[in-house]
C-alpha cells in the first residue's frame, strides 16, 4: 500500500540572492541562466523525472511575478497545473515549506532547493521513500569541503546527527538540497525557534526526525552543485554543459 504513496513536490526558490549580486540586483537568482536554461527549470524537470507532477513553487521578493510569466501552469513540463506560494522576507528554509502545509494537504513531500543541480534522476530514491512510508529521507553527497555545508554524522545506515556548517566535520558527506518528509514535518516546524541567524533552520527539522529514528538517507551517485555563488553558477553551467553534449549511449541509467 505505502508503494501507492502520493508525493507532492515543494521547490524553495525565494531569497535575495545576495551572494550573486549585481546579477541579482534586477531579478531572483532561480531566473538567472545555467547555461541553455533557466535555473529554476532544474528543479522542476528532477521532479517531474521522479514521478511528481503536484508541484509548488514558493519564492519571494520583488520579481515573484516573474515566475509566473515564465512557468505558467507548467504546461512545458508536463504538467496541469503548477501551484505558488510567497515568502515574505527571509525567514530561512524551513519558513518556506511551512508555506507549503495547505498545498501538501496530508501527503508527504519531496523539497528541492532551487538552486540545486544533479547529474542523476532522484526517481530511485523517491521510489525508495514511498516504500519508507514514514519518517524522512535525506541525500548526501561526498564533498572535500564539508565545512560550508549541513554535514551528516553516520553510524552505518543511521544518521547519528547533522551539524550546520561544522568547523570540525564528523564525516565529508554534506546534506544536498533534497529532503523527503512525511506530513509531521509541519508539525515540526511550527515548534521550531529561530537560530541566531533569526531563521528557521532545515538542520533542526532533520534533527527532529533523527531524533524519532526516523531519518534515513542514500548517498547521491553522479555530480552535485549548488548555483549560489558566482564560482557555483558558473560550475553548474560547465557541468550542465558537459552532460548535455554527451553522446545520447553514455547517458543511459542517469
Amino acid at each position: 500500500m505505502c508503494c501507492l504513496m502520493k508525493i507532492k513536490g515543494v521547490i524553495l526558490a525565494g531569497g535575495l540572492g545576495t551572494r550573486l549580486h549585481p546579477l541579482t540586483k534586477v531579478t531572483n537568482k532561480h531566473l538567472l541562466p545555467v547555461y541553455h536554461k533557466p535555473m529554476i527549470f532544474y528543479p522542476i524537470e528532477t521532479l517531474v523525472d521522479a514521478g511528481i507532477k503536484d508541484i509548488m513553487v514558493v519564492t519571494g521578493g520583488n520579481n515573484a511575478g516573474d515566475f509566473l510569466r515564465l512557468l505558467g501552469n507548467g504546461k512545458a513540463f508536463g504538467l496541469r497545473h503548477l501551484h505558488y506560494a510567497y515568502q515574505e522576507g527571509e525567514g530561512g528554509i524551513a519558513e518556506a515549506l511551512s508555506l507549503a502545509e495547505d498545498f501538501a494537504d496530508e501527503d508527504p513531500v519531496c523539497v528541492v532547493l532551487g538552486d540545486n543541480l544533479i547529474e542523476d534522476s532522484i526517481r530511485p530514491y523517491v521510489e525508495a521513500f514511498r516504500k519508507q512510508g514514514r519518517g524522512a529521507k535525506i541525500l548526501l553527497k561526498e564533498v572535500s569541503d564539508p565545512q560550508r555545508f549541513g554535514v551528516a554524522e553516520l553510524n552505518g545506515d543511521r544518521v547519528v546527527r547533522i551539524f550546520e556548517k561544522p568547523k570540525s566535520p564528523p564525516s565529508p558527506f554534506a546534506v544536498t538540497g533534497f529532503y523527503m518528509y512525511d506530513s509531521r514535518v509541519f508539525e515540526i516546524i511550527r515548534g521550531l525557534e529561530p537560530s541566531q541567524r533569526g531563521e528557521l533552520e532545515i538542520t533542526d527539522v532533520n534533527n527532529r526526525f533523527i531524533e524519532w529514528n526516523e531519518m534515513t538517507y542514500d548517498i547521491l551517485k553522479g555530480w552535485w552543485t549548488d548555483a549560489g555563488t558566482i564560482e557555483s553558477l558558473h560550475r553548474a553551467a560547465n557541468l550542465v554543459s558537459e552532460k548535455v553534449s554527451r553522446p545520447r549511449t553514455a547517458q543511459v541509467g542517469c
